[in-house]
C-alpha cells in the first residue's frame, strides 16, 4: 500500500513539473503573471531574456552572472528536488566525489519524508533554497498564501536542521508576478531562475544521454546558471562527465552568495 501511494505521489510530481515547465515556455504575460523563458544563443553566448522584463532586476532577481571577471569562468548548479527516487543521493554523491557544491530548491515533501537526505545536502556544503511547500503556481495564488507557502517550509527546515534555510528562493514552474517578486524580496529573499534548463524533468520520458550531454554542454555559457532535475536518471548517469568536462574547459562553480554578491 506505501509504495503504492508513493508511486502515484512520484506520477503525480512528475506531470506536475512536466505541465509546468512546459507552459513556462512563454513568456507572454497570461493575465498578470508571467512564465519564465529565456532565448538561447549560439556559440556558447549568454542568453537574453525579454526586455520587457528588465524590471525583475528591482526586486532581487537574478538568471545570471554577467559580472563574471575577464579571464574568469563560472557556473552555478541548481536543483529543484520534489521528492526522492534513488537518483537526488546519487547526484549528491557525483558532487561530493567531484567536489563541487551547488544549490537544493527543495519542497516540504522532501523535507518531511527526506529527512536524512536534507540534513546531507547542508553538512556537505549545499545551500538548501526555498522552492515553496507545496509548489503552487504564483500567478494563482494570493500574497497571504504565498507567504504561508514560504514560511511554512522556512520553519520546517529549521524545526528538522535546527539552521535557517538560504535566503534564496525559485517560484514553482517558473511562474510569478510583479506583485509575487516583490513579496519574496520583503520577506528577505533573493529569486534565482535560470540561464539554462532542457527537458529532463520526466523519468517516463528520459532523452539519451548522448542527447543530454550534447545538450548542456552546447548550451554552456559564462555564468550560467543551469537548472537540473537530480531525481533524472539521466542526468545522474551524465553529471560526472559533464562536471570533469566543464572543469576541463577551465569552468569553476560558484555559489549563490557569489551570484547575488550576498555575504553570509
Amino acid at each position: 500500500m506505501k509504495n503504492t501511494v508513493k508511486n502515484k505521489l512520484l506520477a503525480f510530481l512528475s506531470l506536475s513539473v512536466a505541465f509546468s515547465l512546459l507552459f513556462s515556455l512563454c513568456i507572454a504575460a497570461k493575465g498578470d503573471g508571467y512564465g519564465w523563458f529565456i532565448r538561447r544563443e549560439k556559440e556558447h553566448k549568454p542568453p537574453k531574456i525579454d526586455g520587457g522584463l528588465a524590471w525583475i532586476e528591482k526586486y532581487d532577481a537574478y538568471y545570471l552572472d554577467s559580472d563574471v571577471r575577464e579571464g574568469d569562468k563560472v557556473l552555478y548548479l541548481t536543483f529543484d528536488v520534489g521528492y526522492e527516487n534513488g537518483n537526488v543521493a546519487k547526484v549528491l554523491d557525483i558532487l561530493k566525489k567531484e567536489e563541487v557544491t551547488g544549490a537544493f530548491f527543495v519542497l516540504s515533501n522532501v523535507i518531511q519524508r527526506e529527512e536524512a537526505l536534507i540534513k546531507r545536502m547542508a553538512d556537505e556544503g549545499h545551500l538548501v533554497c526555498n522552492h515553496t511547500s507545496h509548489h503552487k503556481d504564483n500567478t494563482r495564488i494570493d500574497e497571504d498564501t504565498l507567504k504561508q507557502e514560504i514560511r511554512g517550509l522556512e520553519e520546517e527546515y529549521t524545526a528538522l536542521t535546527g539552521h535557517a534555510l538560504a535566503r534564496y528562493y525559485r517560484p514553482p514552474e517558473g511562474r510569478f508576478t510583479e506583485k509575487s517578486l516583490q513579496t519574496v524580496q520583503a520577506l528577505g529573499y533573493k529569486t534565482v531562475f535560470w540561464s539554462f534548463a532542457y527537458a529532463d524533468w520526466d523519468n517516463h520520458h528520459q532523452p539519451s544521454a548522448a542527447y543530454a550531454k550534447e545538450k548542456v554542454l552546447s548550451n554552456t555559457h559564462n555564468g550560467a546558471v543551469i537548472l537540473l532535475h537530480p531525481t533524472s536518471a539521466v542526468n545522474a548517469e551524465i553529471l560526472e562527465e559533464l562536471i570533469q568536462v566543464w572543469k576541463s574547459q577551465g569552468y569553476r562553480f560558484g555559489t549563490l552568495h557569489e551570484l547575488t554578491k550576498t555575504t553570509r
